[in-house]
């Protein structure tokens, strides 16, 4: 298979660079800064995702409608994300407008106005979006199960409470903007059908400002917890555990794990779970891994009577683990291998990609995969059922 052509580059502004070269005519464009979550003290809890809203509210080149009626009108779309280590904005386009999205891209992180009447309707909007997780059941157990992982303030949700969104004033979310989006801080990530030379011409464009960005520690903790609440009919329950970091050498025997347990209907807890015993309809596993933290959580909804006998089948099926025959290892590589292509077929999937792994160093770690997946032995993977110690949440129907 031909290799991709990857370039990655620090500018004399700060950003740095990232691009994979494609022919299918569509590029997916992101301007990202190193500031989300988990950098917010818990008064502030909430203020990045605050921020990635309000940036679309207009800016000093464009107003509310000139934003998404400029890519959409093209053919395009446009999203963003926060998440515990970065904020993104990004859009994909027919790659004839690379520099128009370029330049959206970069507009929304240079020169949001914040403007007061638009921030105090999307501060409503962001509370109705607190609620909607919180009435959600499955959000709201994850959320949980994050609280139980973690010591605050690294343990509270990311959109923030309804009391700590309340309390941001249109003064400190421009102060705190002021204070991190600064190049030095910020990733400009291309993927799809351009030129490295025009790429690096839009990405010089950004004007060079350094900021600094605190750490806040993130403490690592256990507990359980089990709720309950009129209205639902069926219990809802997470299992959640430490895994190695993104850049520890485990990194890729934690891939092996999940996918062995938790990957799909093959998967060790759906075959036992819902095919044998018929005790779910969903039971999944959500890997999640940075290089300041990284937990694997195990959802599944069942009735009430039955919350203690799942945990404890996820339980058995992770020591379980411990004796992993070796056919069933190397048939879990070839599963990621293949999972891996598929991902990379839509560019804005790569391009996010990308960006997670810039974050943890280098993104042209994205490329190692193949090789770094074939360095794992099975030793390795069955270090990982033992586990040392768990968080539990539940939510029951009363």
């Amino acid at each position: 298979m031909k290799e991709p052509e990857f370039y990655r580059k620090k500018l004399d502004n700060g950003i740095v660079v990232v691009f994979e070269k494609r022919q299918i005519p569509v590029v997916a464009v992101s301007s990202s800064v190193r500031f989300g979550a988990q950098y917010e003290s818990a008064n502030i809890k909430g203020i990045s995702h605050f921020i990635e809203h309000l940036v679309f509210k207009g800016t000093k080149k464009r107003n509310v409608m000139d934003i998404p009626r400029g890519i959409e009108g093209k053919g395009g779309m446009l999203n963003a994300f926060t998440s515990e280590e970065v904020t993104c904005y990004w859009n994909k386009l027919p790659s004839k407008y690379f520099s128009f999205g370029a330049d959206i891209s970069r507009d929304l992180v240079l020169n949001p106005v914040f403007e007061k009447e638009a921030l105090e309707r999307e501060r409503k909007v962001i509370l109705e979006e607190i609620k909607m997780y919180h009435d959600n059941p499955m959000s709201y157990v994850l959320e949980k199960i994050k609280e139980l992982l973690y010591k605050p303030p690294f343990n509270l949700p990311i959109a923030g409470s309804v009391e700590s969104v309340s309390g941001l004033s249109r003064e400190k979310i421009v102060e705190l903007f002021n204070s991190i989006y600064g190049t030095n801080n910020m990733v400009f990530c291309v993927v799809g059908k351009a030129e490295w030379e025009d790429v690096l011409k839009e990405a010089m464009k950004f004007p060079k400002v350094n900021k600094k960005i605190n750490s806040i520690e993130i403490v690592k903790s256990h507990g359980e917890l089990i709720e309950k609440r009129k209205g639902i009919d069926q219990a809802h329950e997470v299992i959640g555990f430490h895994m190695p970091l993104i850049n520890d050498k485990n990194r890729y025997s934690a891939d092996i794990f999940d996918s062995i347990l938790g990957g799909g209907m093959s998967s060790r807890l759906f075959q036992e779970v819902r095919e044998k015993r018929g005790l779910c309809y969903a039971i999944k596993t959500h890997l999640e891994q940075s290089k300041d933290y990284a937990h694997l959580m195990v959802y599944s909804g069942t009735t009430r009577e039955k919350v203690i006998e799942v945990k404890e089948i996820v339980l058995k099926e992770i020591k379980k683990l411990k004796d992993l025959k070796k056919s069933d290892f190397e048939e879990a590589k070839e599963t990621l291998l293949g999972l891996k292509q598929i991902n990379k077929e839509k560019c804005d999937s790569t391009m996010v990609d990308l960006l997670q792994e810039e974050l943890g160093g280098d993104a042209g770690t994205y490329y190692n995969y193949e090789e770094e997946l074939g360095k794992v032995n099975l030793e390795d993977v069955k270090k990982l059922s033992e586990v040392k110690g768990y968080s539990f949440s539940a939510l029951l129907p009363d």
